[in-house]
């Protein structure tokens, strides 16, 4: 039996059609139940008190952070991203201290850091020896993923959550970055 090309031709776009639907569908499916904020990245600074106290899941990573910041003030650089399928999530805050101020809380986070490094990044801090993972710099003004070594980072803690074999596989770390030549500082929580 041979059908004509009319009915070839009608099968194939509806096959065509049927394929684009399943996908479409698919991709419409996928937004509506995932959240859309899963990859934003905040840096609107008026939502720092929201992230600090209601998105950010463990307070004790961020209670070293300021209870408030300076709104409107255009040095203050914030940075979050709450995370998306396997990605880890951070909260940044860079902001300009005066410099006696500045100097006290260097002292202050000195004397409890559990470790203490001179520029770089995460990845370079995980690998020096006994190196724990840190932060990248996103509240640069530039793209640099790395701080300066200007600044001064200090890891107040540091946990480990891999398993035997994957170290630092998965695990969080915060604590407190600063230039006493530019008088900032950076504060972080990180997840993994």
């Amino acid at each position: 039996m041979k059908r004509s090309p009319f009915v070839k031709i009608a099968m194939i776009v509806l096959l065509s059609l049927g394929s684009l639907g399943i996908v479409g569908g698919s991709f419409f499916l996928r937004k509506a139940f995932s959240s859309t904020s899963d990859s934003e990245i905040i840096t609107d600074t008026s939502r720092y008190g929201e992230i600090r106290n209601h998105l950010w899941s463990d307070n004790n990573e961020v209670k070293h952070f300021p209870d408030k910041i300076p709104i409107g003030d255009q040095s203050v650089r914030i940075a979050y991203s709450p995370g998306f399928s396997q990605g880890g999530s951070y909260f940044q805050v860079r902001l300009k201290q005066p410099p006696d101020r500045l100097q006290k809380l260097l002292s202050q986070y000195r004397n409890i850091a559990q470790r203490k490094y001179r520029g770089g990044n995460t990845n370079d801090h995980a690998n020096l020896p006994n190196g724990v993972p840190t932060t990248f710099f996103y509240t640069s003004d530039t793209r640099a993923e790395s701080f300066p070594a200007t600044y001064e980072i200090l890891v107040l803690n540091a946990q480990d959550k891999g398993s035997p074999g994957f170290k630092w596989n998965h695990g969080d770390s915060y604590g407190v970055a600063i230039d006493s030549s530019a008088s900032e500082i950076v504060y972080w929580a990180e997840k993994w």
